[in-house]
């Protein structure tokens, strides 16, 4: 491997080539105008070429020498990038979740959020991949899960799985009322990757005959196929709330399907969250206890309430 030029070296030619001056580039790093010369007539040397032209009121790049300042330039920009993630904002809090939590749920409440906080830089980070608190930097998280959690996690249960199958209104005949069970029979499914439907037609007594469905990847997207009268789509209720009240979809039946995956919101115990981690945390509780008021709350590791 070619040894690489001292680091001093090359941050006082970082420098001096974007100020094109020793002496400016010298009141930048806090140090004397001759140092800044020092340093890159020793990189000149080490190099063996020249990269300035020394000139009355300042310096001029040699055609070599310009060239090699865009790769410093580039590389002390890449070091500038990788330190301020070890060095996070105190305004900034990054918050994991699931791609259809962000799209139901979190994307539609953000106004009020950044409303009631101006001052809370929120990053999301949505994705069906499990975070990690150390290793992704993340300061919070929200899953569909099953207790027990582990110990060194803080958790309350936002919201309970409730599943129930919603179809645009248009979907349905004039003469068939959203009711009745055998409406559900025929209606095309959706189906996403919790393949609910087996369990819920048990539940309720009834036969999928209505042929093959469409099959999806994510529940947002079984959420918005029946908004576009796809067929019918199994949902948690709160995830298709707006969708209801605009009128978009409508319940099929009165019957619902309770599950043991419900959404949690998960905090690292081990450390001592930050004012602005915090304010997120309360957000999501009140937002979470204003939906379903005393329905939901904090669980010890083990999952009891």
């Amino acid at each position: 491997m070619t040894q690489l030029p001292p680091l001093n070296a090359l941050r006082a030619f970082e420098v001096a080539g974007r100020c094109l001056n020793f002496r400016l580039a010298a009141d930048e790093m806090g140090v004397t105008q001759g140092a800044v010369a020092q340093q890159v007539r020793l990189l000149e040397a080490h190099l063996g070429v020249q990269l300035f032209e020394r000139l009355p009121k300042g310096l001029a790049f040699t055609a070599t020498g310009r060239g090699c300042h865009a790769h410093v330039a580039s590389a002390f920009g890449e070091l500038r990038t990788g330190t301020a993630t070890l060095r996070p904002d105190p305004g900034n809090v990054l918050v994991s979740v699931t791609p259809t939590f962000a799209a139901k749920w979190l994307i539609p409440n953000l106004p009020a959020f950044s409303e009631a906080h101006p001052d809370v830089d929120l990053r999301i980070l949505a994705t069906e991949k499990l975070s990690n608190f150390q290793g992704d930097g993340i300061d919070l998280a929200i899953r569909q899960a099953q207790p027990p959690f582990g110990a060194s996690l803080e958790v309350f249960r936002m919201f309970r799985q409730d599943v129930i199958a919603v179809a645009a209104p248009r979907l349905l005949a004039a003469s068939e009322t959203p009711q009745d069970p055998a409406v559900l029979e025929r209606l095309p499914k959706l189906h996403d990757a919790h393949n609910l439907w087996p369990e819920f037609l048990k539940r309720v007594g009834l036969e999928d005959r209505s042929g093959r469905g469409l099959r999806l990847s994510q529940a947002a997207l079984t959420i918005d196929a029946a908004v576009a009268g796809q067929g019918v789509a199994l949902a948690d209720r709160f995830l298709a709330a707006r969708e209801i009240e605009a009128g978009q979809l409508l319940q099929v039946t009165s019957a619902s399907l309770r599950g043991e995956q419900d959404f949690y919101l998960l905090a690292d115990r081990r450390k001592k969250r930050r004012p602005t981690v915090e304010i997120v945390f309360q957000w999501f509780v009140s937002k979470a206890e204003a939906a379903s008021p005393g329905g939901d709350g904090r669980l010890s590791p083990s999952g009891t309430a």
